[in-house]
């Protein structure tokens, strides 16, 4: 059946409307995002289907282009506006940080950077940049690796928090593996840039690890 023949009240956009998004099952909110069903499919049923063949709208939201048009139904176009809407995301949370305190607002931080960092295929190794109130002046991309790791130099890190004016700092890199837990490399370097930092009065106030589905954070693992 179409979902312009079901009941008002069950079809996804005026369920929307009338009880807001928070109402609505991940299938019926990539309904709305995909429009339209395909013959014999209601776009509920494919939202349905992406959730049970990606796992879970994070594993949707990173998955690559032609995964992506690989699946009936989508294509570039769909594959366009995804993108579009993750990045409009990622943007209004970092205004978010940079117009509070980082320390206070974690989840802002953690959704940022999952967002920034845990679809990445190669890991990524970046900087929350603060003042000295903990406001975000800038979060950059340091350094790329492999897939399995990235040759970070403490001199560097260092120059782009001089170069920012920072107070402090906030650590950043994803693991593409989907393991979040941090490896004895990476509790190494964090003591060595610790260090480094410290001989220029900037504090390095968390480390996290992020994955698709996880971000850990290493203040809290007692690790820093």
């Amino acid at each position: 059946m179409r979902i312009r023949d079901w009941p008002m009240e069950e079809r996804p956009r005026e369920k929307l409307l009338q009880r807001g998004a928070v109402a609505l099952s991940d299938a019926e909110l990539l309904a709305i995002f995909l429009r339209t069903g395909m013959p014999g499919k209601s776009a509920v049923d494919m939202g349905r289907e992406l959730l049970l063949g990606f796992g879970s709208l994070n594993h949707l939201f990173a998955a690559g282009r032609q995964e992506f048009c690989a699946i009936p139904g989508l294509g570039s176009a769909k594959y366009a506006q995804l993108q579009a809407v993750l990045e409009m995301a990622r943007r209004a949370l970092a205004e978010n940080l940079r117009h509070g305190d980082a320390m206070t607002s974690p989840e802002t931080v953690r959704d940022y950077l999952r967002l920034h960092l845990g679809s990445r295929e190669q890991e990524v190794f970046c900087g929350v940049f603060l003042d000295n109130q903990h406001r975000v002046l800038a979060v950059e991309d340091l350094f790329h690796g492999t897939l399995n790791q990235a040759s970070v130099y403490p001199r560097e890190v260092v120059k782009r928090a001089l170069a920012h004016n920072a107070a402090a700092l906030i650590l950043a890199h994803n693991h593409p593996s989907g393991v979040a837990e941090p490896s004895r490399a990476d509790e190494n370097l964090t003591g060595e840039l610790k260090k480094a930092l410290a001989l220029v009065d900037i504090r390095v106030l968390d480390h996290f690890v992020v994955t698709r589905d996880r971000v850990l954070s290493f203040a809290e693992q007692g690790l820093l």
